[in-house]
């Protein structure tokens, strides 16, 4: 846990893991939070790894933001694009982003996560979907873009290992008024590729949390990443600056912290 100080504290002795059944239990989180002060600082330089435990099921939407959609070529879809990524592709938001075997396309995507923390099935009003947030996060939605070309899903380009750096931090719905109105940003070596707000969304959070429980079941703990706004590496003019190892890339979603990932060769 973070205080107030921003000094990491050991919650270990009172949960096992931030999970599903810690977001839907608003009695635990409430004594969490009073007891930040009394927890063990931790010492600077330890690892900090992804801010939820593995979830069930993370579902990713696409071309959610107009300029990505025009940088790929196509229209904004008439309701929102679905694909599911693999939960083994999560690690933490300082680890490494291993390139696959043969990757020539490896993109980044900076994006708005929403932790579901309440069950949430066939929603029908923002209201309900506003109640079932357990907290947001700052996600990388990493694709291998030749192998998502082959089709005819994208799920071959998003579900390599590392490829869904997650945190630093899950930070509670209570501490964001408005997931509408957050700022993001992505950095390559330094250089800024994307810069936008979750503002541009096409379709906004309490939508797609009401939608996707029309398709699914949400559990408490599953992950829903909202779209990547324009200046992802294939939009860009040839030769397309595409991940290659020893590139650095940091992210940062408005409030959710600051993750920074080395990309490695995986040989």
């Amino acid at each position: 846990m973070l205080d107030d100080a921003d000094r990491l504290r050991d919650a270990s002795d009172l949960i096992a893991e931030v999970d599903g059944a810690l977001l839907g239990d608003a009695d635990r989180l409430r004594m969490l939070a009073e007891a930040v002060d009394d927890l063990r600082v931790l010492a600077t330089g330890v690892r900090v790894g992804p801010p939820i435990a593995r979830p069930g099921k993370v579902v990713g939407i696409g071309l959610n933001y107009a300029d990505h959609a025009a940088e790929a070529g196509v229209e904004l879809p008439d309701e929102p694009v679905v694909f599911l990524k693999a939960p083994s592709s999560i690690v933490g938001p300082f680890d490494v982003v291993t390139l696959p075997r043969g990757s020539t396309a490896t993109d980044w995507e900076v994006e708005l996560g929403v932790v579901v923390g309440r069950r949430l099935s066939n929603c029908t009003t923002e209201e309900e979907a506003r109640s079932a947030i357990g907290g947001y996060l700052a996600v990388n939605d990493v694709t291998e873009r030749e192998l998502a070309a082959r089709g005819p899903t994208w799920a071959k380009g998003k579900c390599c290992d590392t490829f869904c750096p997650l945190g630093p931090w899950l930070v509670t719905a209570s501490e964001i008024p408005d997931p509408q109105d957050l700022d993001l940003g992505l950095w390559v070596n330094g250089e800024q590729r994307q810069a936008s707000s979750t503002r541009q969304m096409a379709v906004g959070v309490l939508e797609l949390l009401r939608y996707v429980s029309t398709l699914m079941t949400l559990e408490p703990g599953d992950l829903l990443l909202t779209g990547t706004p324009g200046g992802v590496a294939a939009g860009r003019p040839v030769p397309k600056p595409y991940l290659r190892a020893g590139d650095v890339v940091e992210l940062e979603v408005e409030g959710l912290g600051r993750q920074r990932t080395v990309v490695c060769s995986s040989d």
